[in-house]
This record gives structure tokens, sequence and C-alpha cells, in this order.
């Protein structure tokens, strides 16, 4: 989700196929959301319980878009007012949960963050594979595509973590990932609240 962008087009989702499409990719962030919790609580990993709650909030996000899917402008943008602020209070958690991790550190299994990264990497491929075809859609449709995009980076990034975990025998290169993945939420959300109050404005000034 983090770093998710917009985008004009006149596709607007309104299509049986992309539907499915979206309901499988729905079902694969929840079903990582689960593996990629309970893999970051068994091996104390911050990064992973933070990438977990980024599955979470996907599978939440698209679940809304899938129902918003030919609604008014205006709960459109109200609906997107929901996600930022629901971005917002994840990322609130996280940082908070990384600080109170600094004074109570546990150095993390790097050998279960690598597979499970590794892993989540994979299902986000598969997610922006079955989107390719509908990546120049409207904002609606095209932000969909881009986080799962911008997702599959980020579980390099985890990855990257875990390397940082093994070499330093540390957890400091874990809590920094997962700060840094509380930062791009803070990002996203304050990108998606700004969007929603613009496109609630436009519909406002329609209606009148």
């Amino acid at each position: 989700m983090a770093g998710c962008c917009h985008h004009e087009s006149d596709f607007t989702g309104i299509d049986p196929a992309y539907k499915r499409i979206l309901i499988a990719v729905i079902l694969i962030n929840a079903i990582m959301f689960l593996v990629e919790m309970l893999a970051g609580v068994k091996s104390n990993s911050q990064a992973l319980q933070a990438d977990a709650l980024d599955f979470l909030g996907d599978s939440l996000t698209y679940g809304i878009s899938l129902w918003a899917i030919g609604k008014s402008l205006t709960l459109r943008s109200n609906i997107a007012m929901l996600k930022g602020v629901s971005l917002l209070l994840m990322a609130i958690y996280v940082l908070a949960s990384t600080f109170y991790k600094l004074w109570f550190t546990v150095t993390p299994d790097a050998g279960i963050m690598s597979s499970i990264a590794i892993l989540a990497f994979a299902a986000n491929v598969l997610s922006v594979l079955l989107l390719m075809k509908y990546k120049d859609g409207d904002a609606n449709v095209r932000s969909v595509w881009l986080c799962s995009r911008n997702d599959a980076i980020g579980n390099l990034v985890v990855l990257l973590a875990a390397s940082g975990v093994w070499v330093t025998d540390s957890a400091l290169p874990d809590l920094i990932v997962a700060a840094f993945l509380a930062t791009l939420f803070l990002s996203s959300s304050k990108q998606i609240i700004q969007q929603a109050r613009h496109e609630k404005k436009h519909a406002l000034e329609k209606d009148h």
C-alpha cells in the first residue's frame, strides 16, 4: 500500500473479469497477512509484522475498492478518507512498537525472515501480474496495481533487513526497516487524505 499513486483513465473497474482478479488479489493479501504475522511473532521480527499489517491494509483497502466500483464520487472520496486514517493509525502502531523494541531488543531469526520475505515477494509479484492488464485504469483501479508493485519492492527491503540481521547478529536492521515501512505508511496516508479532500471538494462543486 505504501507509495500508492493516482492516474486518470477511462476504465473504472466495471468489468466482471477485473472484479474476479481483484477478489483473487484480496485473498492472496489476506492469506499472506496471517502467514507473515505469525512468522513475525515467532521470529521476533518487527519488519515482518509491519509488512504483515501492510498485507492486512491492502486486503481491506482492495475490498473497499471492489465495493466502491461504480459508486458516486462523494462516497468514494469518503471511503478514501477512511483508508488514509486507517493507514495513519497503522503507522502510529508500528512506530510505537518499534520504539518499544529498541528498549527490549530480541535478535530476530534471520532464516525465518528471509524465507517469509521471499514468499511475500512472490505473492506480490503474482498480484502485479494478475493486475498488469488493468494498470492504466482510473485512480481507484490504478492504485491497486501500484500498491502491489510497491509492496513487492518493500518485500525486497525486508529481505535486505534479514541479511543485515544475519551479518550483524543484531535486531537493529530489522527495527530500521520497520521504522522505514512506518514512514511509508505515513506518506501514503497523507497522499490519500489530500486526494480524498480534493475529490470531495470537486464533488461538492459539481453538486452546486
